[in-house]
C-alpha cells in the first residue's frame, strides 16, 4: 500500500506585534499556547484529574459480567424461534432456505469439478493456468504447490478448501465488482457505502459466524456466505478506486466522440482500470482464504478443521501440515492472480504459451485418468511426531526465557492495566475515551467513539470489553514499537529492506490461525499467547506503512536539513518522523484493527474476554446469545479505536483542500 505524502502546512502567522515564533498551534493545543501554557500542559492536567478520580472512586460504578444478562436471553429466544419456524416462516421458506440450497449446490458443483480430474489432473490444470498467466516460473510454482497438498497428506481437505474459496469468491465478485464500478462512477453511492464497508472491515472474522449459524445453520453454505460477506469490501473499494482513477481526459475524449456512458465504461474505463481490478480480485481471494479457515468453527469442510482440532488439543504436529498447505495455497493463488492482473491491458499470451499451457492441462487430466484418484500414500510425508518432539524440546529448552517474557508482560503490563480498566467507574472510562477522541479527532469522532463504548454496557459485556481492551492496548503498543523499529531500519537501509521484504510478503499471505502455531508452541494457552500471535500478525502492514511514509518524505526537506548541518539522528527525529506522521498514524490504525481481530481469534488459546465469549457461543448452545452479543461488542470496540486513530489522521492533515483530499482518499 502506498501512502500519499501531504505537503506540510504553511506556518501560522503570528499576531501583530507578537515576537517571532509565537504563532499558535491548531486545536486545543493552540488555545493552550495562546494562553501562555506549553503544549503538554492540558493533557497532563487531564491525566492528573483522571488519576485523582480513579483513586477516589475505584471499585464503584463498575459493571460486572452477568452470564444471564437480558440481551443474551433475548438472542437465545430469537434462535429458538428461528429453529421452531425455519420450515414455516415465509422468510425462510421463500428466501433463506433457497439461498442456503443455492450456495450449498454451488459448492457441491465446484467440489465435484475439482475432484473429477484426480490429483494429477488438477495439478496439471493448475500448472497450465500458472504457465498461461505468468510463464514458466508461475507454472512451476503452481505445480509444486498443488503437488505439496498430496505430499502433506491433505489432498482431499485442500480440494474442499479450494472449492469453498472459489464459491465465496465467485459470489463476492458477482456482487462486489458491479457495486464497485457503480460506486466509482457515483460519489453519492460511494458516500453511502463507505460507513457500511468500514463496519464490515473493522468487524472481526468471528463476528460473522453467529448470524450465519442463526440463519443458514452449520455447514458449507453458511461458511460460504460468511466468507462472501467478509471478502466483499476489498472488491468494492478497490474496484471503485480503479474506476475513479481512470484519466478524466480519456473519459472526456470518449464522451466528446459521442460514446454513451455504457460504451465509455466498456471501452475506456474498464480496460484502463484492468490492473487495479485484478488487484481487487487478488485481495478478495486472500480474504476468502483466511476466512474459510475460521469458518471451520461452523463445520466448514477443508483444512480449517485440522487446525481447530490441533488448537483444541494443543497438538502442533496436527496443525502444522494444514497451516503449511493453507500458506502454499495462498501463495499459488496470489501469484497466478497477480500475474494476470499485472499484464498490460492489451497484451495477450503468445501461441507458444497457449500450446504449453494446454499441453500441461491435457496431459495432467490424461494422467489423472490413468492413475488412481487418491494420492499415493507412500509419497505422503508424516512429520507430526517429529514436530511434536521438537515443540516439546523447545518448550523444555527455552522454558526459562519464554516463561520470563510471559510473566514479565503479564505482571508488568496486563494485570495492572486490566485492574485499572475493570476497577474504574464506567463513567470515568467513558470520560477518558471522550477526552482522548475529542483531542485527536474532534467532536464527531469523539461522539461516535464514546457512543460505541457505552453501547457495550447494555449488552452486559462491559467487564469483558475492558479485558479485551487491555489485551488490545498491550498488543498494539508492542506492535507499534516493533513496527517502527523495523520500518525505520528498512527505510534507512535498502539492503535490510531487501532481506525483510520476502518475509513480510510471506507473513501477509498467511491466514490468521497460522500465527497461533508458534505462539501456542512457545507459550502454551495463555493471554500472552494471543498477544504474541497478534504482534506477528499485525507487524507486516505496520512496517510497510512506516517504511513507505519515511521514504516518501520530501527530498527538498531532507536536503534543507542536511544543508543546515543536521546529523542522521536529528534528520530522523526532527524531519523524517514528523513529516511521516500521517503514515505512522495510518499504521497505528491498521495495527489496532488487525490486533483486535487476532485477539478475538486468540480466544481459542486462552485470551479470555470477548474472544472467549464468542468461542463459547459456538461450542455451547446455551451460550449462543452471549457469543452473538460478544461479536457485536467486538465490532463496537473496533469502531471506537478506529475512530480515535482516524480522527488523529484527519486532524493532523493540512487544512483546506489537502484535508479534503485526505478524507477522499480514506473513503476510497
Amino acid at each position: 500500500m502506498t501512502t500519499s505524502q501531504a505537503s506540510p502546512a504553511p506556518p501560522a502567522q503570528a499576531a501583530p506585534g507578537a515576537p517571532p515564533g509565537s504563532a499558535g498551534s491548531a486545536g486545543s493545543a493552540g488555545s493552550a499556547s495562546s494562553a501562555g501554557l506549553p503544549r503538554w500542559a492540558l493533557p497532563l492536567a487531564g491525566a492528573a484529574v483522571a488519576v485523582a478520580a480513579y483513586v477516589a472512586f475505584r471499585g464503584t460504578a463498575t459493571l460486572p459480567h452477568d452470564d444471564d444478562a437480558a440481551p443474551f436471553q433475548l438472542v437465545n429466544d430469537l434462535r429458538a424461534w428461528v429453529d421452531a419456524n425455519r420450515n414455516r416462516s415465509p422468510l425462510f421458506l421463500f428466501f433463506v432456505n433457497y439461498v442456503r440450497l443455492f450456495v450449498g449446490g454451488l459448492y457441491d458443483v465446484f467440489h465435484l469439478v475439482l475432484s473429477l480430474p484426480g490429483w494429477a489432473g488438477l495439478t496439471g490444470v493448475a500448472a497450465g493456468l500458472g504457465w498461461l498467466t505468468g510463464g514458466r516460473r508461475i507454472g512451476l510454482t503452481a505445480a509444486l504447490g498443488f503437488g505439496s497438498f498430496g505430499v502433506l497428506g491433505l489432498w482431499e481437505a485442500s480440494v474442499a478448501t479450494l472449492a469453498l474459496v472459489l464459491t465465496a469468491v465467485l459470489l463476492s465478485l458477482l456482487i462486489g465488482l458491479p457495486l464497485g464500478v457503480w460506486a466509482g462512477r457515483s460519489p453519492r453511492l460511494r458516500r453511502l457505502l463507505a460507513p457500511v464497508l468500514d463496519v464490515m472491515q473493522i468487524m472481526p472474522t468471528f463476528a460473522y459466524l453467529a448470524p450465519m449459524v442463526l440463519f443458514f445453520q452449520i455447514g458449507p453454505a453458511s461458511a460460504a456466505v460468511a466468507t462472501m460477506i467478509y471478502s466483499i469490501p476489498p472488491a468494492i473499494r478497490i474496484t471503485a478506486l480503479a474506476i475513479e482513477q481512470v484519466s478524466a481526459s480519456a473519459v472526456e475524449a470518449s464522451t466528446s466522440l459521442g460514446a454513451t456512458r455504457w460504451q465509455t465504461l466498456r471501452k475506456v474505463q474498464l480496460p484502463m482500470a484492468r490492473a487495479t481490478i485484478g488487484l481487487a480480485v487478488n485481495q478478495t481471494i486472500m480474504m476468502a482464504l483466511s476466512m474459510v479457515v475460521i469458518a471451520a468453527l461452523i463445520a466448514a469442510p477443508g483444512l480449517g478443521s485440522d487446525i481447530i482440532r490441533g488448537l483444541t488439543r494443543a497438538n502442533v504436529g496436527l496443525m502444522l501440515p494444514a497451516g503449511v498447505a493453507i500458506v502454499v495455497m495462498a501463495v499459488v493463488l496470489d501469484r497466478i492472480t497477480m500475474s494476470a492482473a499485472t499484464r498490460a491491458p492489451y497484451e495477450t499470451a503468445g501461441r507458444t504459451r497457449w500450446i504449453v499451457a494446454g499441453a500441461l492441462a491435457v496431459g495432467g487430466v490424461a494422467l489423472g485418468r490413468a492413475l488412481p484418484a487418491e494420492f499415493p500414500q507412500e509419497w505422503v510425508l508424516r512429520f507430526a511426531g517429529p514436530v511434536n518432539e521438537a515443540v516439546a524440546w523447545a518448550k523444555f529448552s527455552w522454558y526459562g526465557f519464554t516463561d520470563a517474557v510471559r510473566n514479565l508482560t503479564t505482571e508488568a503490563l496486563l494485570n495492572p492495566l486490566q485492574s485499572v480498566l475493570t476497577g474504574s467507574p464506567w463513567w470515568l472510562v467513558s470520560a477518558v475515551v471522550l477526552a482522548v477522541a475529542w483531542r485527536t479527532g474532534g467532536p464527531r469522532p469523539a461522539a461516535v467513539a464514546v457512543g460505541c463504548l457505552l453501547a457495550t454496557a447494555p449488552l452486559g459485556l462491559w467487564q469483558h470489553t475492558m479485558e479485551t481492551l487491555t489485551t488490545v492496548l498491550v498488543a498494539v503498543a508492542l506492535t507499534l514499537i516493533a513496527g517502527l523499529l523495523l520500518g525505520i531500519a528498512a527505510a534507512r537501509s535498502p539492503r535490510f529492506a531487501a532481506v525483510q521484504r520476502p518475509l513480510l510478503d510471506a507473513a501477509q499471505t498467511m491466514p490468521a490461525f497460522v500465527y497461533l502455531l508458534p505462539a501456542l508452541a512457545l507459550f502454551g494457552a495463555t493471554r500472552f499467547t494471543a498477544i504474541f500471535a497478534s504482534v506477528i500478525y499485525a507487524i507486516p502492514p505496520v512496517v510497510r506503512l512506516v517504511e513507505d511514509g519515511i521514504r516518501n518524505v520530501s527530498p527538498a526537506a531532507v536536503e534543507a536539513a542536511l544543508s543546515c548541518g543536521s546529523t542522521d539522528r536529528q534528520l530522523l527525529w526532527k524531519v523524517r518522523l514528523p513529516l511521516a506522521r500521517r503514515a505512522i498514524l495510518l499504521a497505528a490504525n491498521q495495527g489496532i484493527v488487525m490486533t483486535l481481530a487476532m485477539v478475538v481469534v486468540g480466544g481459542l488459546v486462552g485470551a479470555g474476554g470477548l474472544g472467549y465469549d464468542v468461542v463459547s457461543g459456538f461450542s455451547q448452545r446455551s451460550d449462543f446469545g452471549m457469543g452473538f452479543a460478544a461479536g457485536v461488542a467486538t465490532v463496537l470496540l473496533g469502531i471506537m479505536l478506529d475512530r480515535i486513530t482516524q480522527g488523529a489522521d484527519e486532524r493532523n492533515s493540512t487544512p483546506g483542500s489537502n484535508r479534503m483530499t485526505t478524507r477522499k482518499k480514506r473513503i476510497a
